[in-house]
């Protein structure tokens, strides 16, 4: 079995992504084969691996900053909360079933046992596993059903790190709690990472010393707190209701996406955050959608649901408003099917309507399945002249626009939508679609258009370095604004942005001391 290190947390949000995060890129840098784990995550923010299954996005940045390619054994337990129908559970990439609370742990067995397989398969593989836990591992309603702290730490032989989030307000008293609640299990936790710090370290050092006198255990790491780390969030409560942009000056193109109940796959959009003369805005407010440049619908773990709350708060009328002022609206998957004209749930896949009425702005219908397509996916875009992008078909000479470039992205959709369909040809390269096995030759077509109006089912697409531009220029022309070069490199900054978050934790933890415990 190979080496292991767990991070904890006091709770959720403590930081405990992106210290595996660091921790992983730290380690491979030292020529370390190491690979990342979350035994269950509950997320709604997903990924799709080359083999078509889905996991927790964190665990796949985790592998990014690892270099090597995320696998579903790096998150065997994915829970995506779906409203009053419970959550979905995702076994090993693949859609179980939908369980709500009590059925799910009558199912933690077979949840056990999935984990375990996992682990030992990454194990085979990798010379140490990073390991991250779910919110705090002193639940003490729960403990008897935990698969993801203190059993996977036990499992594993890892030495556990328990980190606590200074900005919250009670990091002393969440420390001491967690390890007396914990009992004889706290004997695990080897030492102690305080997160998000900012002030005067000569007011917190005698704490420091505090703790350690009080439970015996060392706080190794005082983390500074970071304004903008440049990485993906996990946690859509991290949105709010601002706007949230890079670098100086008056942004000249503002992007609202609307901030749904059930908002998944957010980090489509991180992307936009990038370029110098973007605003992104997460609003459910009804001026700040009438008076953007583009509308984003985004997806959703419940688009029936979500669609009936943005009905009963009027902001389908907004969205048809701004619609109608030449704002360009788009919507990605969930989004997508709520901008066509009807979708049905014959099988209550999500609600108990069987059919809703949608938005009406495209000319598609969408009928929900029991069954999932996830899958990778390259699309080819079509009709060109009626994009406006700037592409051209084929690079004839220097001077002549950008060609038509190939779009790297992915899918993870219960519905199907037919009607007018025909934005992109897509070519799956993994994975199953909800209807019918796919081979990797096999080509199809995705999206749908109508005037200043599209959406699609494509994850990821505006990671397309290109294409994003395309999509901000066009804006830019229909305002008489200058174009503006395609010069920003999404892959390269945020790998670089893992490289910063590595720096900052190695220069303010005791490595040594975790290269101790761990035993390299």
């Amino acid at each position: 079995m190979s080496k292991s290190l767990m991070i904890q947390g006091t709770g959720s949000g403590t930081g405990k992504s992106l210290i595996v995060t660091a921790l992983c890129r730290i380690f491979r840098d030292m020529g370390i084969n190491v690979a990342p784990f979350k035994a269950q995550n509950m997320a709604l923010n997903s990924y799709i691996t080359d083999d078509g299954g889905e996991i927790g996005r964190a665990q796949a940045l985790q592998a990014e900053a690892a270099r090597i390619e995320p696998a579903v054994d790096m998150n065997p337990i994915l829970l995506k909360a779906s409203g009053d129908m419970g959550s979905q559970v995702i076994v090993h990439g693949k859609v179980h079933a939908t369980m709500k609370a009590r059925e799910y742990y009558a199912f933690k067995k077979n949840a056990w046992q999935a984990v375990k397989e996992s682990f030992k398969r990454l194990s085979g593989k990798y010379e140490l596993i990073v390991m991250e836990g779910a919110g705090s591992p002193a639940e003490i309603n729960l403990m008897d059903v935990d698969i993801v702290n203190m059993a996977a730490a036990k499992y594993a032989k890892a030495p556990v790190i328990l980190v606590g989030d200074i900005d919250k307000g009670g990091v002393f008293a969440s420390l001491y709690g967690t390890v007396k609640l914990l009992g004889k299990d706290s004997r695990h936790i080897k030492a102690f990472i305080i997160n998000k710090f900012r002030g005067d370290f000569g007011i917190l050092k005698p704490g420091l010393e505090m703790i350690k006198a009080k439970t015996g255990k060392q706080v190794i790491g005082v983390l500074p707190y970071i304004k903008d780390i440049g990485l993906p969030e996990e946690d859509g409560l991290s949105l709010g209701q601002g706007a949230r942009g890079r670098g100086q000056g008056a942004k000249e193109i503002k992007i609202v996406v609307v901030r749904l109940q059930y908002i998944s796959n957010f980090t489509d959009f991180d992307p936009f955050l990038c370029e110098q003369d973007v605003e992104l805005v997460y609003s459910s407010n009804p001026a700040d959608i009438e008076n953007a440049d583009i509308v984003i619908i985004p997806g959703s773990k419940n688009t029936m649901k979500d669609f009936m709350l943005l009905k009963e708060t009027f902001l389908d009328k907004s969205i048809k408003q701004a619609y109608s002022k030449g704002v360009q609206i788009i919507g990605m998957c969930g989004g997508y099917q709520m901008l066509g004209r009807k979708i049905y749930d014959p099988q209550n896949v999500e609600s108990s309507h069987k059919k809703i009425n949608g938005i009406g702005l495209l000319n598609i219908e969408t009928s929900f399945e029991k069954n999932k397509t996830t899958c990778q996916t390259e699309a080819e875009i079509l009709g060109l002249r009626d994009w406006g992008l700037g592409f051209s078909k084929e690079k004839t000479n220097p001077q002549s626009p950008t060609p038509n470039p190939k779009l790297r992205g992915y899918e993870i959709h219960m519905g199907e939508s037919s009607g007018d369909i025909g934005l992109f040809r897509i070519n799956r390269l993994s994975g199953l679609n909800s209807l019918n096995s796919l081979s990797r030759s096999d080509c199809l077509l995705d999206g749908s258009r109508n005037g200043n109006c599209w959406g699609t089912y494509l994850h990821g697409i505006f990671e397309n370095d290109h294409f994003r531009r395309g999509i901000i220029n066009n804006i830019r022309k229909q305002r008489g604004l200058p174009p503006v070069a395609c010069t920003v490199r999404y892959a390269e900054i945020k790998d670089r942005a893992i490289d910063n978050l590595a720096n900052v934790v190695r220069e303010n933890i005791d490595l040594n001391y975790i290269k101790k415990v761990i035993g390299i």
